[in-house]
């Protein structure tokens, strides 16, 4: 059977997380069919890969949390679609202290739609050629021909929600562009996926299907160094899952890639936190994030980013122990 190696965070752990701010001593163990155990004997592949810094992402070192800010020039998003001149907002973000920008043009909320080719990129390319300059761009895409637009236009990332499996020659494509991507789970299309999604065991189930999207991608000739992994909140799984998930996130740094998490203003935060309007979700979106921080989490994918970059510095200021001796 499979063993998963989940290392657990805590304050003055022997090893340092991904190279980053959290550490670990031990792991917890997990099997299909098993109970946990917890254990400080770490195999020496298994510490490699969770010890292992992760390279720069689009220029931005990963010693510390970073923010993605998120630019929506669609009229259909379930958070803010239609409300905001997409270039306008992505520079207000870069104000309040993004460190990169997600633009995308298709909406992938449960049930939405696919979007023309043509119009996602009519959409999206005018706010990448005015804010490439500001910030690093990715673009929020599961397409070939809009990434390429997109990356013509100054995107220095690709962030696909499918996984490579929406468009066969996106990953060519990212491999020849020599471009990191986010590779994100999802179970379904858009426009099904929240159809009563079913998992053996969603944690495990996750990870295996993420590692299988980066073996494609290093078989398409794109370096794990390049790949950033996204376990896909909210994706084709019910609010258990995306708890279940969010617990033991830290597992997911067994693939030996930079984390990449997108909670923000998702519906089982207003469900919890008695939020309806998903403008005021901020507060729940901001708790969530602060506890994948705390398991080495690297990137977040947010659209409240003035307040989350206040709590991420609340954050490390208390938790800074090197200036508090």
């Amino acid at each position: 059977m499979t063993l998963y190696y989940r290392p657990i965070p805590v304050a003055h752990g022997r090893h340092a997380l991904a190279g980053g701010w959290t550490r670990f001593s031990q792991v917890e163990i997990l099997e299909r069919g098993a109970a946990a155990r917890v254990s400080d004997d770490i195999p020496a592949d298994v510490l490699g890969r969770l010890t292992a810094p992760r390279p720069a992402l689009a220029g931005l070192s990963l010693d510390r949390p970073r923010v993605m800010g998120i630019v929506n020039a669609t009229p259909d998003s379930f958070s803010d679609g239609g409300a905001y001149d997409p270039v306008r907002h992505g520079q207000q973000l870069v104000q309040d202290g993004t460190d990169l920008l997600d633009i995308g043009g298709e909406s992938t909320r449960p049930g939405a739609a696919e979007v023309p080719v043509a119009d996602e990129i009519a959409r999206i390319v005018p706010a990448i050629r005015a804010l490439s300059g500001s910030a690093p761009v990715s673009v929020d895409t599961r397409k070939a021909p809009v990434a390429q637009a997109a990356l013509e236009a100054g995107a220095a990332m690709v962030n696909d929600v499918s996984g490579f499996d929406f468009d066969p020659a996106l990953a060519p494509l990212v491999a020849e562009r020599q471009v990191p991507v986010c590779l994100m789970h999802a179970q379904g299309l858009p426009a099904t996926m929240q159809d009563d999604p079913r998992y053996d065991d969603v944690l495990l189930d996750v990870y295996d299907a993420l590692d299988a999207r980066i073996r494609r991608a290093e078989a398409a000739g794109i370096p794990r160094a390049r790949i950033v992994v996204d376990p896909g909140i909210g994706f084709g799984k019910t609010q258990a899952h995306n708890l279940a998930i969010l617990r033991r996130i830290s597992l997911y740094h067994g693939l030996g890639c930079a984390i990449l998490l997108g909670v923000s203003r998702k519906r089982f935060i207003g469900t919890i936190g008695g939020a309806d309007n998903p403008a005021d979700r901020a507060p729940g979106t901001l708790a969530l994030t602060l506890a994948a921080v705390a398991q080495g989490v690297q990137v977040h994918r947010v659209h409240d980013v003035r307040g989350l970059v206040q709590g991420l510095r609340l954050w490390q200021a208390v938790n800074d122990n090197e200036k508090a001796r």
